[in-house]
């Protein structure tokens, strides 16, 4: 006695075409339709195959154009951007950071000089997090290092001293160990040692005090440049390449919300929208 084969798929075969033919090119018994992506392309059934596995949908991409002291930029980053980070799964949300925002770049006697919007400490704010992506690299290690960062008193006294206290100058003619010229970072160790303590501090020192932090955001002022539309103020959100106003302001009431409505996969349970405090206006330039 042949096998008896299930209703569901004697339905679909009738749905698709009389006398069991299938979809041109579909030379599959009725019974094999639903057996692999390939054979319900072949036959053109895959909407009516629930078991087959879905295509891995593509990340929602989200970027982040800011300034390190800014406090819209701080309070969105920690309130928003990295609590919606550790709900998701990574095959979910993409994040760039992009720390320069109203920043202004000038060519100063054949060398690059920033000016920032909240002075020194924040251009100095700026390179060192552009420096820690640089030499963590991978994002799950940099960016609760960043975190830590904005969310503690002062950005750039939470990281590790870049020149700590030493003779005035170093020994055989080496000259002071920090030129007055390049950027000081204060002592205090707290977000290194907590968050990421395999990352070098010595390359992060070397980098915010070398010509690679100074192509960092030199690097950092092109992409914000090229904005399409400019950018007016900061945090200046983009959502899969696309800035509007009615994004911007989705993604400050509800960034969990919007990503998971965005989202074309399957969505995990914390996926159901969410409130959160209005945000203080950003910093226009």
């Amino acid at each position: 006695m042949a096998p008896a084969v299930p209703l569901a798929v004697l339905a679909l075969a009738a749905l698709v075409a009389p006398g069991l033919g299938g979809a041109p090119g579909c030379d599959h018994p009725a019974h094999r339709w639903c057996s692999s992506p390939d054979v319900a392309a072949a036959c053109q059934v895959q909407s009516r195959c629930p078991s087959l596995p879905r295509p891995a949908a593509a990340p929602v991409q989200l970027s982040l154009y800011y300034e390190s002291l800014c406090p819209a930029c701080r309070q969105f980053l920690v309130l928003k951007l990295f609590p919606t980070w550790l709900l998701l799964p990574d095959e979910m949300l993409s994040i760039t950071l992009v720390p320069y925002g109203n920043a202004q770049e000038r060519n100063v006697s054949g060398k690059l000089d920033f000016q920032c919007q909240h002075g020194p400490e924040e251009c100095l704010g700026n390179m060192m997090e552009a420096c820690l992506m640089h030499e963590a690299q991978n994002f799950s290690t940099y960016f609760p290092i960043i975190f830590c960062l904005e969310s503690g008193s002062s950005v750039t006294e939470n990281l590790e001293a870049v020149c700590p206290p030493s003779p005035p100058l170093l020994p055989h003619g080496g000259g002071h160990p920090c030129p007055p010229d390049r950027p000081r970072v204060p002592c205090a160790r707290q977000c290194l040692q907590i968050y990421a303590p395999e990352v070098d501090s010595g390359r992060v020192k070397a980098c915010v005090q070398g010509d690679t932090g100074v192509a960092l955001m030199h690097h950092n002022a092109q992409m914000t440049e090229a904005l399409q539309p400019q950018h007016q103020y900061v945090p200046w959100i983009t959502v899969n390449g696309k800035h509007t106003d009615e994004l911007q302001a989705q993604a400050e009431a509800s960034l969990l919300g919007l990503v998971c409505h965005l989202y074309q996969g399957e969505k995990p349970e914390v996926c159901g929208g969410s409130k959160a405090p209005k945000f203080p206006p950003g910093c226009r330039r």
